[in-house]
Parts: C-alpha cells; sequence; structure tokens
C-alpha cells in the first residue's frame, strides 16, 4: 500500500455523480445497475441518520458559546461544565473534520503561513494570547499563478500557495483578560468568551491573518524607513541654510524675554526684532516643507492600510462560505458523503475485480483506478471504509457486508444480499444508531 505525502484523501466528486461514475465504468451488468443505486441511495440515508446524531450532540454543547444565539438558556452553565462542553465540541468536531478529510494544520506550518510577506504590504500580528482555543483545519493545498497590480502599467505574476477550504475554530477568553489590558469591549469585534467557527474557500497562505478578527496593523520598516529619512534628508540642508536665522530667533525670543543675552551669538538689538518677519517667513516654509512631506508620506501608509482592510472585506464577504453553527452543519454534511463515498468504492471493487484482494492491495487498486480513468490523485483512507462494512450487518444471522478470508482478502456479500442488508439496517435504523 503506497503511503503520499502530497496527496489527500478527499474524492472530488459528489455522492450521486461517484455513484454514476461507478455504473460508466462497465464492470457491472445492466441488470444490477438499478440495485447498485437503490444499494447505494439506502447507504446514503443511514450515514445521514447516523451523522444527524454528531451533529445533535455538537450544536447542543455549543449553544453556549454560540455569539449569534438568539434562544434563552435555562440555567447558565458554570465554569466547570462550559469547560467540559468546550472539550465535547472540539473533541466531535476534530472527528468531523477528520471524517471529511481535513488536514489539521499544525503550528509551525501555521507560523510560517503567517510569516510569510501579505499581498498588502503592512506588518501584521495575531495576538495568540487572547485565545482560549484555536484550531485550524484546511483541505486541498495547490498552486496557482496570479497576476498582481504592481504599478499602473505593469503586473508581476506570483506563485501563491492556496488552500481551497480553510476551518478557524476560535473561543475567545473572557471579559477580565481584555479589561486588564484597557480594551474597551464595546470596540471589540467579538465577543469575549464566545466561539467562533469559520469556513473559508481559496485562501492563500500568506493571507491567513485576514481570517482573524483581532488582526493588527503596523508600518514595516520599509515604510518608517520612507517616512523617516526622506524628512530627515530634506531637514538638513534646510536647517543648515536657516541656521543663521534660526539663532537670530532665539536671541529675538530671549531678547523679549529676559533682555539681552550674555552669548555673542545670541546677541540681538531693537533693529533684529523689527527684522523678524522675513525669518519667521522663512521658518514656517521649513515647517510647512518637512510637515507636507511627512503628511504624504503617513498619507501613503494610510492608503495602505485602507487596501488592506478592503482585502479583509472582501476574504470575509466572497470566500465565507459558512460561519458558527452552519459551519457545523457543512461538515457534517461533507463528512457523512465522504464516508459513505468511501464505502461505496470500496464494495464496488471488491465486488467487480476479478480476483480477491487484501486491504493493501485494495487501496492500491482505487488509487489506480481514480488515476487512470478521472486523473485524481489519492491518498485513499481504506481503514475507515473496511470498518464500517464490517459494522454494518443484519439479517436473520447478523451477516456483515465484509468479511475476511484465512489468507487475508476481503469479502462482500453479492449485490442482492447486500441491499437486503441495508434494508434490515434501514428498518431498524434508530436502534441501530446507538449501536
Amino acid at each position: 500500500m503506497a503511503v503520499y505525502d502530497d496527496r489527500e484523501a478527499f474524492i472530488p466528486y459528489r455522492l450521486n455523480d461517484l455513484v454514476q461514475l461507478c455504473l460508466q465504468d462497465g464492470e457491472l451488468p445492466p441488470e444490477d445497475q438499478q440495485t447498485f443505486r437503490d444499494f447505494s441511495h439506502l447507504l446514503a440515508n443511514y450515514y445521514h441518520v447516523k451523522f444527524h446524531h454528531y451533529a445533535s450532540e455538537i450544536l447542543d454543547n455549543y449553544a453556549a458559546f454560540n455569539p449569534d444565539r438568539d434562544t434563552h438558556a435555562i440555567s447558565e452553565p458554570t465554569a466547570a461544565e462550559l469547560q467540559a462542553m468546550d472539550e465535547r465540541v472540539v473533541d466531535k468536531f476534530r472527528q468531523v473534520l477528520k471524517g471529511a478529510n481535513y488536514i489539521e494544520l499544525s503550528d509551525e506550518l501555521l507560523q510560517q503561513a503567517l510569516s510569510e510577506k501579505p499581498l498588502v504590504d503592512l506588518k501584521t500580528n495575531v495576538d495568540f494570547q487572547d485565545f482560549d482555543r484555536f484550531l485550524c483545519f484546511y483541505r486541498g493545498d495547490i498552486f496557482e499563478t496570479a497576476k498582481l497590480k504592481k504599478w499602473v502599467f505593469w503586473t508581476q505574476e506570483r506563485e501563491l500557495d492556496i488552500l481551497q477550504r480553510v476551518v478557524v475554530l476560535i473561543r475567545y477568553k473572557g471579559p477580565k483578560h481584555f479589561e486588564h489590558r484597557n480594551i474597551d469591549l464595546d470596540e471589540m469585534k467579538f465577543i469575549p468568551g464566545k466561539m467562533y467557527v469559520y469556513l473559508y474557500k481559496n485562501v492563500p497562505k500568506s493571507d491567513l491573518e485576514l481570517l482573524f478578527p483581532n488582526v493588527q496593523t503596523s508600518m514595516t520598516l520599509k515604510d518608517k524607513l520612507l517616512f523617516g529619512i526622506p524628512a530627515i534628508g530634506a531637514a538638513v540642508p534646510a536647517i543648515l541654510r536657516v541656521l543663521p536665522q534660526l539663532l537670530l530667533v532665539i536671541s529675538v525670543i530671549l531678547f523679549l524675554t529676559i533682555g539681552p543675552p550674555e552669548i555673542d551669538e545670541l546677541q540681538a538689538d531693537e533693529e533684529d526684532v523689527q527684522n523678524l518677519l522675513p525669518v519667521l517667513l522663512a521658518v514656517a516654509s521649513l515647517t510647512m516643507a518637512l510637515g507636507g512631506l511627512a503628511f504624504k508620506q503617513y498619507s501613503q501608509y494610510q492608503n495602505k492600510r485602507i487596501k488592506f482592510q478592503k482585502k479583509v472585506t472582501d476574504t470575509l464577504f466572497f470566500r465565507n462560505i459558512a460561519t458558527n453553527a452552519s459551519v457545523f452543519t457543512s461538515l457534517i454534511n461533507s463528512a457523512q458523503d465522504e464516508e459513505c463515498k468511501e464505502v461505496i468504492l470500496v464494495y464496488y471493487h471488491l465486488l467487480t475485480h476479478p480476483k480477491p484482494l487484501t486491504p493493501e492491495q485494495l487501496d492500491d487498486e482505487i488509487e489506480q483506478w481514480m488515476e487512470s480513468h478521472f486523473g485524481i490523485q489519492l491518498d485513499f483512507d481504506i481503514k475507515t471504509p473496511l470498518k464500517s462494512l464490517e459494522t454494518l450487518r443484519g439479517g436473520p444471522e447478523n451477516k456483515p457486508l465484509l468479511s475476511y478470508d484465512d489468507q487475508g482478502h476481503c469479502q462482500v456479500v453479492p449485490l442482492a444480499e447486500a441491499q437486503q442488508i441495508i434494508d434490515w439496517v434501514w428498518d431498524r435504523i434508530f436502534d441501530y444508531a446507538n449501536v
């Protein structure tokens, strides 16, 4: 059984389309095709009920953390109860994400992604100390070449590492944490103590920081240099030019306040005071020039911040698939489809293959079939569907859909019998789903 580091287990076809692809393969006799459709339909219904129980458990425990909740709680949970509910949400959610073939983004990869240069040239920072809980999962890691506008008439091509689906779960610390930091709770974009869950599509790794509500922006070193160095460069020769006048201004101020100064370089008389206007105009002109230069640089920085905020808005609006409770529903639907598709592929290939297959041979067979027929490279997850087929059993003899012979080869029951077993399970679904 081959192991791939650059492949994922996600099957990029809808469930009904995958069933149709199996039928188009031509290995099933025409008289068995409708039976195969019926079998697949009953199997999908079974998984719908099975995963409904995940949805109920997750959403019941998530209710206390849901920032969008519009229903009343009978009683407020204690701190210990909240911690237990948090752990149940995360534990079940991890199972759902694994079933939907998502991969957890490690701390190392996350920090590497956050350290990449963003498309908008600003320094960004995400304070993870604000979080009590943080999870990030993804599915689909591809590279795309994008054209980025650099100047008015010039674009630059850049290869972007794109995560096709990204799930972020954040539980913020309570109000006291932010009060100790002197942060106004009314101005925050989130509610302390609540759990926020997001599902996004097509997010460049370099833009992951856009997904955090507490992202902060500041000047890059380049901005600071562009802001300070030109101002200093323009100020030095100008100051040297008007230095005598500046000394005169100082002497005039001293003359008007404490009388004639004793220092020769700062001596002034009444005639100097009367000729002060040209000097003041020169100083005012210098101040305006330096101020105008500083304002120009600061305006450029503010324009970049506006572009950054627009990019954040575009990302949150156009790439958002679901938020909070709806994320759980969406991913549970995805997980039940993925597991059902895996079971159908395993059953179909064992049913139609001319020779008995071990689990390792079956795994390779399915991966090669997907690649040769559809150009899809998978790292197929063989363990989960095999276990599911072993578990699915019914009829008077409590017969499983899959068993093993003495040599470790996988064996499945014929299609007609498999349909009867699934039908038997479906008739007892509410008892069976809790087993």
